[in-house]
């Protein structure tokens, strides 16, 4: 049986897809932002981000405009129905994950656990 789609569903603000295709203007690159999930920080798991070339065959990608948001299957599992989002504060301005999954979290944002 299929999952619900609010499960599967990945976003991207429209303040993230601004930002990504600023980004990828400047650097001459695919508006295409890589969202992945790796083992470490300080509560478990860490988020990765970086402008990827193209998609993959078996990424699920969510699209805001003409910016793509690309998420590899296992990495998916980790992060289904999450929103990512780009904020500026005093503090600084980074790309950050909504992610209704995470038990657990960091102050600085990028750092979680299930």
């Amino acid at each position: 049986m299929a999952e619900p789609l609010s499960l599967t569903r990945l976003t991207l603000t429209q303040a993230a897809a601004d930002r990504v295709a600023a980004i990828a203007a400047k650097q001459g690159a695919p508006a295409i932002l890589r969202l992945s999930v790796e083992g470490g920080g300080c509560s478990g798991f860490q988020y990765k981000f970086g402008l990827a070339p193209e998609a993959e065959s078996d990424d699920m990608v969510s699209e805001t405009g003409d910016v793509r948001l690309v998420v590899d299957p296992v990495s998916l599992d980790l992060v289904a129905g999450s929103t990512v989002d780009f904020v500026e504060s005093l503090g600084g301005a980074a790309f950050r994950v909504e992610n209704p999954q995470a038990a657990a979290g960091c102050g600085c944002g990028t750092s979680f656990g299930i």
